[in-house]
């Protein structure tokens, strides 16, 4: 087994909180029943017939790798190629009704109303305290709805959450309703993206830049909404395609002339977004860390901050004004990898500053990489700290992010 997957196994091993809730409500389960506790997406055949080593994740089975290519190969195949991922796990709701934006923006701290039709942004579900109940996101239609994907392993919470918020808002005469969309969901990400999707649009794909959808055909298959986004720092799309031709788009977009597009898994998702600093929900962010201490303090909007109308504000912009305890921040090192739980020293080593809570050897940069919480006053790029990792403590340097530069189509 390789370095790259026994950490990626590790860390999905140490998952925590919402991610180990079982998932009840996901489109495609009512279709595939599985005989163990966890869910099946609809690509499920599509996976096991293509070689997959499938693994339990967030109440799933899913494909960690691949039998014809390693994670460290896959990983590097999508920074210069393009990659196909299952992200069918996901939860895919629409929000309906006059009132839907004014709903949305009542539970998260995103400025909705601002976005234009068929463009997205990431935002955050809080609650009173300030804590991060899910990272998600929220884009406009043009069909007057608003499309919303959140996190597979916080969709009970998340329904359980959001119903509860709905049934108040329409019982105080607000017009919205909520839907659970049956969808499978494609990631195709990479540099060769565009050439490959393209020869199979019913339209000019140099029209959506990122974080903006469209409605579309794509390859035959009616009715699939295209969002230009993801989860590895690279040029890409999320597919929202109808479950029961998610498996036919897929072997089309696998059979490509345009360029290879390998199938990836969860090995090589976790270790791109990793290099693209990107959060992954229960490691990185949860009910215990605030926007401003999880470094994403662009997703409050300007005019949300100002009318302070979204949960947890008080405690929020408090944060924003006298600064977090702990703030989250990206490190480099080398030697053995570090990876989440890990404690961080000062550079004496006498002085514990915070934790990491992600980490893995990046194929890209040939140096491992991880994220994780530190005190404040030390959390300046450059500072030299240290890890304690088997018992020694080796050396490592708290590093921008995202680790290598975002290619994303603007």
């Amino acid at each position: 087994m390789s370095r790259i997957l026994t950490e990626v196994l590790r860390a999905f091993s140490g998952i925590t909180k919402c991610q180990q809730l079982k998932i009840h409500y996901m489109g495609c389960t009512r279709r595939y029943a599985s005989s163990s506790a966890e869910k099946r997406t609809c690509l499920y055949d599509f996976h096991v017939k293509n070689g997959a080593k499938m693994v339990p994740f967030g109440g799933w089975e899913m494909p960690v790798m691949y039998a014809q290519q390693g994670v460290s190969a896959s990983h590097l195949h999508v920074r210069s190629e393009v990659g196909l991922f299952d992200v069918s796990h996901m939860l895919q709701t629409k929000f309906t009704g006059k009132d839907s934006v004014a709903f949305i923006e009542s539970l998260v701290v995103g400025d909705i109303a601002a976005l234009k039709e068929n463009q997205g942004t990431l935002s955050l579900l809080t609650d009173t305290t300030g804590g991060i109940i899910d990272d998600l996101i929220v884009s406009k239609t043009y069909q007057g709805y608003v499309y919303v994907v959140s996190n597979a392993g916080c969709a009970e919470k998340d329904l359980d959450h959001i119903k509860k918020n709905l049934a108040e808002s329409q019982g105080k005469g607000m017009d919205v309703n909520m839907e659970v969309i049956d969808n499978g969901l494609l990631a195709l990400q990479g540099p060769k993206m565009a050439k490959v999707l393209q020869t199979g649009l019913d339209f000019d794909l140099s029209t959506l830049p990122f974080m903006t959808n469209i409605l579309a055909t794509v390859f035959g298959v009616p009715e699939c909404r295209v969002t230009r986004c993801g989860y590895t720092g690279e040029d890409g799309v999320e597919i929202s395609v109808p479950a029961d031709r998610a498996e036919e788009l897929a072997n089309a977009l696998i059979s490509s002339d345009a360029a290879k597009v390998c199938l990836a898994g969860l090995g090589a998702r976790d270790s791109l977004r990793l290099e693209a600093g990107l959060c992954l929900y229960g490691n990185d962010i949860d009910e215990e860390t605030t926007p401003v201490e999880a470094s994403l303090l662009w997703t409050i909007g300007k005019r949300r901050r100002a009318e302070a109308n979204f949960p947890g504000a008080d405690i929020i912009l408090k944060q924003i004004k006298n600064k977090p305890k702990s703030k989250r921040v990206g490190f480099l090192s080398t030697g053995a990898p570090a990876r989440a739980g890990t404690l961080v020293y000062d550079e004496t080593g006498d002085r514990v500053l915070g934790k990491l809570t992600s980490g893995c050897p990046s194929p890209s940069l040939s140096k491992n990489v991880s994220m994780g919480y530190i005190e404040t006053p030390y959390a300046k790029v450059g500072t030299n700290v240290k890890f304690e990792v088997r018992k020694k403590l080796i050396n490592a340097t708290i590093s921008k992010m995202p680790f290598l530069p975002a290619n994303y189509f603007t």
